[in-house]
């Protein structure tokens, strides 16, 4: 270890802060020093020459105080010239590492307490060998292109001692100032060699790697150049044998397209600015695919292109006859719609809206109305669909843009006039992504449908050639704007007998194609397609009928496959055999009349069915409890029963007490099943009734209605659903509002005569047709002391 220059230090010296740079012993360099600094220069004259360069490593955001490194260089000043203008340049010699004691802030520089760091020795031979690899490998970055002066390579093939070589290429290599000042901090010299042998290391392997990028860059510049050059060949040699460049030949067939006047004149100028766009694109480009998709839209959209309408009425009733059992009112209103388009030759289509419960045959009606009119089909679901761009489509600014649904469809069918079905359009989403409902309003309102606007085409496309049908089990869940565009034609439910027509002259033949028993002479009995009806489905469709024929079709094709002796003619005890155990009972016929149990009609998205309310009245603090998972309009209209048979206790004969020290239980069976709707009033006064005057309900009597604070019974809907639910159940009598009247007509004749069908206009009526005759004692009442219960029984 040698020993110091100095044999002694002033016990301050003068610091010159340095950012962004470290400055190492035994190197001379220049330094610039301004105006604000002339009292350091002048301070380390005072000072021998001598002062510290310290690396501002931070600077205090508020105080403005700089951090300092603990380690520095002290130097001396060789040379001095000073600027008429102030500042001056210095040139400084690196002598000694120091290491920061302390500091003393002074104006307008900072004078510090340091103590010298003795230089270390390495010449030994693992210094030796490390400095001959340093050299070597310093030898293959110069000739990466390592930058290095003459003066410097010189030196360091001369230099044998390791800390000084380390010192003088951390400088010129580029090292980042955090690097550098670790070295400096280093004192052992062979830990120095080993920091710059590893920074070199990797120096060269990031210039080889940027060397074989810059060459693979070159490389493929010249293959681009090189296929620019035999593409152009390949054309002048397509050229002189008469054939042709596909891109090439590709464009002249979109301007044929474009040029042969079917487009519209706005969509044609668009589309002759995205052809000369085209050409100019290079074929290998990604935008060249992006461009010639939408230019392919363009050309291929049916802008004027549709299918003739068959305008023969007779030919239509025959196909809609043949399609579907039943549905005179959708089948009379497309003979309206093919009537006008007969006296009319251009006609806007219809919004057409399906409603009715699964299985009724809304979307295969769809087919069957391109069918009688001639025109091609289309069906898309908007189930659960959320995202407004399946509508409007993408714009072109996102990478896979595409148009939306409509467009798409519409272009694949290749007519601007075709049936367009929508289905399920009351179970549309909405989410961040937009309302899709919103944007149905634009593609559904016969008013603005003729330039519709597709956000892909970003031209307008005619829609009010296209017939509009759209489809839902329930109207109520559809947003009200787009409600107001459709005319609603409502499917209600089919009759056993309706079933059991379809199940013969549709699903039957069906299932025996679709199960390969066509050469199978296999017939079904009617007694055994009624058992299906009746004991194995309860729906208001067909379509758990067509699974159980399919089903029987199936088992009856295993027998065929295995060559045993399989079933001709599928009778009722067969049909027990294969499907198993009845599933279905009839719920009224199998209870008994019981006191505050009435029977009542509900309407779903499913069709109708029965719902039995019950009522008990138990001790307590007049408190209304309900159960059974009601909605709000039930909850309300339990609320308003109550508050009825209360205001009109007297004309029932019900004593008044009974309110006073009773709570009053509403429960509608089936807890797990959600219930709503505003057709329940009725039912609940009745029950209500029932059971404060101990009369038993008849339970094969079912009614609906919503009842009034006054009494007044109001209409509701879904009445054909209804009274059908009630004969599956084995109801014989229904209660109706004397406002649904008219909906009588919707009814068979037959089920007229099977059943009693009694429009009622109050709840007198009603109470005289469902409770049996009175008894002799009063009912079940809670008196002055709540915890007597009178039983009305004789003997009590």
């Amino acid at each position: 270890m040698s020993g110091s220059p100095f044999d002694s230090l002033p016990p301050e010296l003068p610091v010159y802060p340095l950012h962004e740079q470290v400055i190492f012993p035994h190197m001379t360099f220049p330094l610039f020093v301004g105006r604000e600094h002339m009292g350091i220069v002048e301070e380390a004259l005072r000072k021998n020459h001598l002062l510290v360069i310290l690396t501002v490593l931070a600077v205090d955001p508020i105080t403005g105080r700089e951090q300092y490194a603990r380690v520095g260089t002290l130097c001396s000043i060789s040379q001095i010239l000073r600027f008429p203008e102030g500042g001056c340049k210095i040139m400084l010699e690196g002598r000694n590492r120091v290491r920061l004691i302390n500091t003393r802030q002074l104006t307008p520089f900072v004078m510090a307490s340091v103590s010298l760091i003795p230089d270390r020795e390495n010449r030994n031979s693992i210094a030796q060998a490390l400095m001959q690899s340093i050299i070597a490998l310093l030898r293959v970055a110069q000739s990466l292109g390592q930058a290095m002066p003459d003066d410097v390579n010189s030196m360091v093939g001369r230099l044998d001692e390791a800390g000084q070589l380390a010192d003088i290429l951390a400088v010129y290599l580029n090292m980042e100032v955090k690097d550098q000042q670790r070295l400096l901090e280093t004192l052992d010299p062979l830990e120095r060699l080993k920091e710059v042998y590893l920074f070199l290391t990797s120096e060269i392997q990031k210039m080889q790697s940027r060397g074989q990028g810059e060459g693979e860059v070159s490389r493929k510049a010249a293959r681009s150049q090189k296929e620019n050059l035999l593409r152009e060949q390949l054309k002048q040699i397509q050229n002189q044998l008469g054939e042709d460049d596909p891109q090439q030949a590709e464009i002249r067939q979109f301007r044929k397209i474009v040029e042969n006047g079917e487009m519209p004149k706005v969509v044609r100028s668009v589309a002759e600015k995205e052809l000369a766009r085209l050409e100019r694109i290079n074929p290998s480009s990604p935008e060249y695919t992006v461009a010639r998709t939408y230019v392919e839209y363009l050309c291929n959209m049916p802008w004027q292109r549709g299918t003739a309408d068959v305008l023969d009425i007779d030919r239509a009733q025959r196909v809609l006859d043949e399609d579907h059992y039943d549905l005179v009112e959708i089948k009379e209103r497309i003979l309206e719609f093919l009537a006008v388009h007969t006296l009319k030759a251009s006609l806007k289509g219809p919004i057409l809206c399906l409603v009715g419960p699964p299985g009724v045959g809304k979307t295969s009606l769809g087919r069957s109305i391109a069918r009688s009119l001639g025109r091609k089909f289309i069906r898309i679901s908007l189930g659960g669909m959320k995202d407004e761009a399946e509508i409007r489509g993408h714009r072109r600014t996102y990478i896979g843009a595409l148009p939306g649904r409509i467009i798409q469809e519409i272009c694949r069918a290749g007519a601007n006039n075709p049936v367009f079905m929508l289905d399920e359009v009351d179970k549309i989403g909405q989410d961040f992504r937009g309302d899709p409902a919103a944007a149905l309003l634009e593609v559904l309102d016969p008013e603005q449908n003729d330039t519709f606007t597709d956000h892909y085409l970003d031209v307008p496309f005619d829609l009010s050639h296209v017939m509009f049908i759209t489809t839902a089990n329930v109207i109520d869940t559809v947003p009200p704007p787009l409600r107001d565009r459709m005319e609603v034609l409502r499917l209600p439910g089919y009759s056993d007998e309706e079933k059991l027509q379809i199940a013969f002259k549709y699903l039957i033949p069906k299932q025996k194609a679709e199960n390969g028993l066509q050469a199978h002479p296999l017939e079904f009995e009617e007694d055994a397609v009624l058992k299906i009806i009746k004991d194995y489905t309860r729906e208001a469709g067909v379509r758990g009928i067509d699974r159980k024929i399919a089903s029987v079709c199936r088992k009856v094709a295993k027998d065929v496959a295995r060559g045993a002796a399989a079933a001709v003619v599928i009778s009722a005890g067969q049909v027990e055999e294969m499907l198993g155990p009845r599933r279905y009972f009839s719920d009224v016929a199998a209870e008994e009349d019981r006191i505050g149990v009435v029977t009542g009609l509900a309407w779903t998205e499913s069709g109708g069915d029965i719902i039995f309310i019950e009522a008990a009245a138990m001790a307590g603090r007049k408190e209304l409890i309900l159960t059974g998972s009601l909605g709000g309009v039930m909850q309300e209209s339990a609320k308003t029963a109550l508050s009825y048979v209360r205001a009109n206790h007297a004309a029932f004969g019900i004593d008044a007490k009974v309110f006073e020290h009773s709570d009053i239980h509403i429960h509608v069976p089936s807890g797990a099943i959600p219930k709503d709707g505003p057709s329940a009033g009725v039912t609940i006064a009745a029950s209500l009734i029932s059971l404060l005057t101990g009369r038993p309900a008849r339970r094969n009597v079912a009614m609906t209605g919503e009842l009034t604070l006054t009494g007044r019974i109001l209409p509701v809907g879904g009445v054909k659903e209804k009274v059908l639910a009630a004969r599956r159940a084995g109801v014989t009598t229904v209660l109706l509002p004397e406002r649904n009247r008219e909906n009588l007509k919707e009814l068979d004749d037959q089920i007229l005569c099977e059943m009693t069908i009694i429009p009622v206009g109050s709840m007198t009526d009603v109470m005289a047709h469902i409770l049996i005759a009175e008894t002799e004692h009063k009912p079940h009442l809670f008196v002055e002391h709540p915890s007597v219960l009178l039983d009305p029984r004789p003997g009590s």
